[in-house]
């Protein structure tokens, strides 16, 4: 037996035709041998890890139609079903109903005052008024004749006090349980007015004159921790709102209850196309209710000049 192992590996090695003749792979030298080497490990780190992960776990992970599909090459092209991108402004569509709901009149705003600063935000002080109570009972009446929670609903509103106090009183005339109500807790914070904090009421008028030249004016800032928001700033807010909901709801009703006029009119702005500068064109009276339809937009009304630009706002000659 020995000497037959022997005439076989001098045949393969005198024979060059031999398939296994200068196929190193083949005969291994022994581990006794002088010429043996020891087998080159090669380190494992984290990308060739996943990347050999990656490539064996593919087949399994392949979507079943490539599987049977006639032209694999095609395959990277065919549809992805029910696909949601990013929210955009206008949208191109909307996977839910909405219903915009302004807070009624707060206790800041019965005495006449601006009061927009967040930390006060959940104080009972900036709770409802008596006569903001009696329009938030209007305003969930209006939704229940519009049939809004017919099916159910969902409403989100900012934890600014009085918005919630809307809430809660929306959901108990329409029936809905409390469980549907969800807090919003920054992405409807009313409008930071900066420096106008603390004035009248009167003054908001200079605000919507800037606004008016250009959605980017920002009120002049304040040292008290009151935001000084353009519309602009509230416009990325409410779309950042608008993308949790398209994504977190699919074909349900949502009820958005803001604390004041401006959350509202820009994101009906920003939901219409509606150029941003023509928001105070959709203002919101305190207990009001509005379906967002497209077709509600006002006639457009072109100003004096277009290219008119204001260099010291809200003061402009």
């Amino acid at each position: 037996m020995a000497a037959t192992t022997i005439s076989m590996a001098s045949n393969i090695e005198t024979n060059p035709h031999h398939p296994l003749h200068n196929n190193s792979s083949s005969i291994s030298p022994s581990p006794f041998s002088s010429n043996f080497k020891p087998p080159k490990i090669v380190p494992i780190d984290r990308r060739g890890l996943l990347t050999s992960l990656s490539l064996t776990l593919t087949p399994f992970l392949t979507h079943p139609q490539i599987k049977n599909h006639p032209n694999y090459a095609d395959s990277f092209n065919l549809p992805v079903s029910e696909a949601r991108g990013l929210f955009q402004m206008p949208p191109v569509r909307l996977t839910n109903r909405y219903f915009l709901v302004r807070a009624g009149e707060s206790e800041f705003e019965s005495l006449g005052i601006i009061n927009t600063n967040p930390v006060a935000k959940t104080s009972v002080d900036n709770g409802l008024s008596e006569k903001g109570k009696k329009q938030t009972v209007r305003a969930a009446f209006d939704l229940k004749s519009m049939g809004a929670c017919e099916n159910n609903c969902w409403i989100w509103p900012s934890i600014t006090q009085r918005a919630y106090q809307a809430a809660e009183i929306i959901a108990a005339v329409n029936a809905i349980n409390r469980s549907h109500i969800v807090p919003e807790y920054s992405f409807l914070d009313a409008r930071g007015l900066g420096a106008y904090e603390g004035r009248k009421l009167d003054s908001l008028s200079e605000v919507y004159a800037s606004d008016s030249l250009s959605p980017n004016i920002k009120p002049p800032p304040i040292n008290d921790g009151t935001p000084n928001e353009s519309v602009q700033d509230v416009f990325v807010r409410v779309t950042q709102l608008m993308s949790i909901l398209e994504t977190q709801y699919s074909g349900d009703t949502v009820i958005v209850v803001s604390p004041d006029s401006d959350n509202l009119t820009v994101l009906q702005a920003g939901l219409v196309g509606l150029e941003l500068r023509r928001h105070r064109d959709l203002a919101f009276r305190p207990g009001e209710v509005r379906f967002v339809d497209a077709s509600s937009v006002p006639a457009y009304k072109q100003p004096a000049s277009a290219v008119y630009k204001c260099l010291n706002p809200p003061n402009c000659n």
